[in-house]
């Protein structure tokens, strides 16, 4: 199955935050893409590869373009490699050569693929979705995904700013249980594919379902608008599995270095 639409979508939903946005830039060098917030938090000052690498020599060229682009800005940064951009045998070399350079393993998350997500296997709990429209519905989007991807709440309220309720390609999502905000999601159309983005529970509400039944809701409401039925996302280790029972493949790996 073709990586290239989920690389590209995930390339996409990087500019779209660092639109609108007075710290951000958004770049097309040869091979390299720059999608970078100006954040503090420095995954989201990005640099990816934009298409397959010769060998090792174009893959030194293309990182220290990369890296004189993003040190310029005095800001940390994150340099996001899908692995199936390169050769085999650089595969199993790149995080030894990246660390020579100055970039060091973060994380690695498998990108992956549904056709179509199968039918629920249990009763999905009774949610009150709202999409992010306001300044309440923000932050409430903005405390949950502070607290499950572990960052100081400031960081995620520099990601998804004010503008968030008016970047239309980047649909965000929140479940309510009971009135309490307990799980987000968010959706990329692009590149012929929905990408799942934030896919996030409360630790308290987690194991009944709610991450699931946000998902679905999100997928959804990006299907009736485009269209589309398959769905791309970069899934973490604890949701892997969940992410293979409702008809995720894996096909492709990202792996995240960081400059510090």
């Amino acid at each position: 199955m073709d990586f290239r639409p989920v690389e590209r979508n995930l390339r996409q939903m990087f500019r779209i935050l660092a639109s609108r946005r007075d710290s951000g830039e958004s770049r097309e060098l040869p091979g390299v893409t720059i999608a970078s917030l100006g954040s503090s938090f420095q995954m989201f000052n990005a640099a990816f590869f934009s298409s397959p690498v010769a060998d090792e020599t174009d893959f030194l060229r293309r990182v220290a373009l990369a890296s004189v682009q993003m040190s310029a800005r005095g800001l940390p940064w994150a340099f996001w490699l899908c692995e199936d951009w390169l050769p085999s045998p650089l595969r199993r070399r790149a995080v030894k050569i990246l660390d020579r350079q100055g970039l060091f393993l973060a994380s690695e998350m498998p990108g992956m693929v549904a056709e179509v997500l199968r039918p629920p296997s249990r009763e999905m709990p009774v949610l009150e979705v709202q999409a992010v429209s306001d300044e309440v519905s923000r932050r409430a989007f903005c405390q949950i995904g502070a607290v499950c991807f572990h960052v100081p709440l400031m960081w995620f309220e520099e990601i998804f700013d004010e503008q968030t309720p008016l970047r239309k390609d980047c649909l965000c999502w929140v479940g309510y249980y009971d009135g309490q905000p307990v799980t987000t999601a968010a959706t990329v159309t692009d590149s012929g594919v929905i990408g799942v983005y934030n896919i996030a529970t409360l630790p308290e509400f987690r194991e009944r379902g709610f991450g699931e039944a946000i998902m679905r809701h999100a997928v959804s409401a990006a299907k009736n608008s485009s269209g589309l039925d398959r769905t791309i996302l970069q899934s973490t280790r604890q949701g892997l599995r969940l992410y293979e029972r409702i008809g995720y493949s894996s096909v492709t790996r990202f792996l995240v270095f960081t400059s510090r």
